[in-house]
């Protein structure tokens, strides 16, 4: 893999991360569509992409610090009793929805490691992707409004598995929780609060998970490489949740049918194109 490649795979992977459109999914399919050679199924892509994800979870750390701050607060007696109850919930949910995923991940992530150098099978996810996206806003319309510290247990569980859909490439995290977020009634700024705030634990856990696997296969060049391409992306990332968080606070309605529409439209497209060997 080239400086470039790696950089402009480490800027997508950003982008791609916390809009609701599969950065796994892209980054394996752009690759295929640039005729770059990149061997997606080596042992070094797969912890490559994760040290992406660590950077992305350190944005995600960084625009969310103040919720963090109260959340982890509340356990050591900062802030009124009124607000560290809501607070001390609130990261118990967080926690709670973040087991699934993680168990899930270490069961499934071996088995659905091949998909992770398989484009048409993430162009094909991408798609069902957007249909998720798309009824999921169909839905919503019927589920009523909550905030994320009225959220039962047995539904943050539900928005905790419906995060390992992104073991699959082509189907995204934020997408799925955001859809199981909304299908229990929360409204899109607060599904996408709690979405971020319950992938990063899991986001940078992935990460320091890999992260000495590719120190210990990788040689001085590629590990430089690889820390500026994680640079890359968290700056991406911060930029990205800077924006959607300012973009589902003033569009509560059918806000998710502009990413429906394009992973359906890019699935389909990337498809065809992988196929016919263009």
């Amino acid at each position: 893999m080239s400086w470039l490649e790696a950089c402009v795979i480490a800027i997508l992977q950003g982008a791609t991360e916390l809009f609701p459109i599969s950065s796994l999914g892209h980054a394996v399919i752009l690759p295929k569509l640039l005729h770059w050679h990149i061997d997606q199924g080596s042992t070094a892509f797969l912890p490559f992409l994760v040290v992406l994800h660590l950077g992305t979870a350190l944005a995600l750390l960084l625009y969310f610090w103040r919720d963090w701050v109260n959340l982890l607060g509340s356990f050591v007696g900062l802030g009124t009793a009124e607000q560290r109850a809501p607070n001390r919930k609130l990261l118990a949910l967080v926690v709670v929805a973040t087991i699934p995923a993680g168990l899930i991940g270490l069961l499934l992530e071996k088995p659905l490691r091949s998909l992770f150098g398989a484009p048409l099978v993430a162009a094909a996810f991408l798609v069902v992707n957007g249909i998720v996206l798309y009824f999921g806003e169909r839905k919503r319309r019927k589920a009523g409004f909550r905030t994320a510290v009225e959220l039962t247990w047995m539904q943050a569980i539900i928005i905790g598995i419906s995060q390992s859909a992104a073991l699959i490439p082509g189907m995204s995290r934020s997408g799925t929780t955001m859809v199981a977020g909304l299908s229990v009634g929360l409204r899109h700024e607060e599904a996408a609060r709690f979405s971020f705030l319950m992938a990063t634990p899991i986001i940078g856990a992935a990460g320091l998970l890999e992260v000495p696997k590719l120190i210990h296969d990788g040689s001085q060049s590629s590990l430089s490489m690889v820390l500026v391409a994680g640079l890359l992306a968290g700056l991406s990332a911060f930029l990205s949740v800077a924006f959607l968080m300012r973009y589902f606070k003033r569009s509560d309605v059918e806000s998710l049918n502009p990413f429906a529409y394009y992973c359906i439209l890019a699935g389909i497209s990337a498809f065809v194109l992988i196929a016919a060997g263009i």
